[in-house]
């Protein structure tokens, strides 16, 4: 039975399709980020990969991805002699400290 005001199912809002301009300004943005970020690393003259991966509170963060094993990493290195660009792992680079860890260094003897 039809009751006065009763427009159907069809004029529900659950029933309806949402579009919602937070979801499009969310989804631009992300484009727009990934965007710049590649555009950016292409200026430094780097073809590199982007990786993401999410946040604990549903954001995105962005990774390199290792042109020589893959991984995803924070940083890229440029080796200043043989110009090869990869991670720290894969080009076996080491901090300053790691290099002479067990010597004494500027020690006045």
């Amino acid at each position: 039975m039809i009751e006065p005001y009763d427009l159907g199912k069809n004029n529900i809002a659950e029933y309806s399709q949402k579009i919602q301009i937070d979801d499009i300004v969310r989804r631009a943005n992300k484009e727009v980020k990934r965007q710049i970020l590649q555009s950016q690393i292409e200026v430094m003259g780097l073809k590199l990969n982007l990786l993401t991966s999410n946040t604990r509170f549903n954001g995105k963060r962005y990774w390199f991805s290792c042109p020589i094993c893959n991984n995803r990493v924070g940083t890229i290195y440029r080796d200043p002699v043989s110009l090869l660009v990869g991670c720290r792992n894969c080009l076996k680079i080491k901090y300053r400290k790691q290099r002479y860890k067990g010597m004494l260094e500027g020690a006045d003897l």
